[in-house]
């Protein structure tokens, strides 16, 4: 069974107000996004049953009313459960046994935001009187800073992808060979633009457009941007297309298809900068996922004195709190630089 198939089937089980929730608020994201704020859903009214609606016999018997009656303490409550909680499976001979689960304060979180979004949804189209969910708190989460690419790093990996002939040997280097014009076209997108992976593998040949220099993408939520390209992006993605147009594929339009001729997926750039990354001896494993060169690329941005507001517009954040993030990587720079050249004890000077 496929994604598809398998998100159709898991909303099928649930309300017709969940199924409008998901086709609404998340068309356009990836379907492993839909599949997991479904299943985000599905536990929060599998605990409504449990300990509140008691009289219900199926999730699909929930009405808008039902979620209208959840009042704050029962989603403190949720947030509590969510800790540990037991769920009922079958064994492949057909027993039933209990299952522990356990979230992580991150789990907790996704969870809560995925019940916050249903009710913003049921109560923007008054199926519900109020939303009660920015009442409750989300988990305190201990924030880790995650690091850009230094300089170094990132000449170091585009050394490896523009000239894997150096690194590479045997059939590693054929595979290499055989994708090389793809990967230096994949990277320096990625570098250049800050794009997101999801809406990188999604870019199809007709979004590119040489005329104007730029890109359409689908943002999460389902809003178009142009994407203006540098030079070098411009460049290489001209070069790979000549090469793409001539290659059969399972999807004509795909922009970046990997080797059997499908659209490249998450996962299979992923790997790919894995492997980039092991050979230029980077191995924290922050810098080595994709969401690194998007952070590399926002960083650079306001070191070279980008406004915020321009960087969360380019890197497509409707929230300016989310570009923060990376401000803050480049203020730890620059305080760097500031304490580097402090004199603790000063310089003597004559009266």
């Amino acid at each position: 069974m496929n994604k598809y198939s398998y998100l159709s089937n898991y909303l099928s089980e649930l309300p017709d107000f969940v199924f409008s929730y998901i086709q609404s608020y998340y068309d356009g994201e990836s379907i492993n996004t839909q599949i997991g704020y479904s299943i985000d859903i599905r536990i929060f009214l599998n605990y409504l049953r449990l300990f509140k609606f008691k009289t219900l016999s199926s999730l699909e018997e929930f009405t808008p009313e039902h979620i209208n009656r959840v009042t704050v303490e029962d989603l403190i409550q949720f947030k509590a459960y969510l800790r540990e909680y037991q769920i009922q499976t079958k064994t492949a001979d057909g027993r039933t046994v209990n299952r522990t689960l356990r979230n992580s304060s991150h789990g907790i979180n996704r969870k809560l935001s995925s019940v916050r979004g249903l009710f913003t949804y049921l109560y923007k189209t008054d199926k519900i009187s109020q939303n009660i969910t920015d009442k409750v708190d989300f988990a305190s989460i201990s924030q880790k800073i995650k690091k850009p690419l230094t300089t170094q790093e990132t000449i170091r990996i585009l050394d490896v992808i523009y000239n894997g002939e150096k690194y590479f040997k045997g059939r590693d280097l054929t595979e290499y060979l055989n994708k090389k014009q793809r990967d230096i076209a994949i990277f320096t997108t990625y570098l250049g633009t800050g794009i997101r992976v999801s809406e990188l593998v999604n870019l199809n040949i007709t979004d590119i457009c040489f005329e104007t220099s730029s890109f359409i993408v689908t943002r999460k939520g389902g809003d178009e941007q142009e994407i203006f390209m540098p030079v070098q992006v411009e460049n290489e993605l001209f070069t790979y297309l000549q090469i793409r147009q001539k290659c059969p594929a399972k999807d004509e339009n795909a922009l970046f298809i990997s080797r059997l001729g499908g659209r490249m997926t998450v996962s299979s750039i992923e790997k790919a900068l894995k492997k980039y990354c092991m050979i230029a001896n980077i191995t924290n494993p922050d810098k080595t996922r994709p969401h690194a060169l998007r952070r590399t690329f926002a960083c650079r941005l306001l070191e070279d004195g980008v406004d915020i507001k321009m960087v969360a517009e380019l890197m497509g954040h409707k929230n300016i709190e989310v570009t923060h993030k990376y401000y803050a990587q480049y203020s730890a720079k620059a305080r760097k630089e500031v304490m580097k050249s402090l004199e603790v004890i000063p310089k003597e000077t004559s009266d």
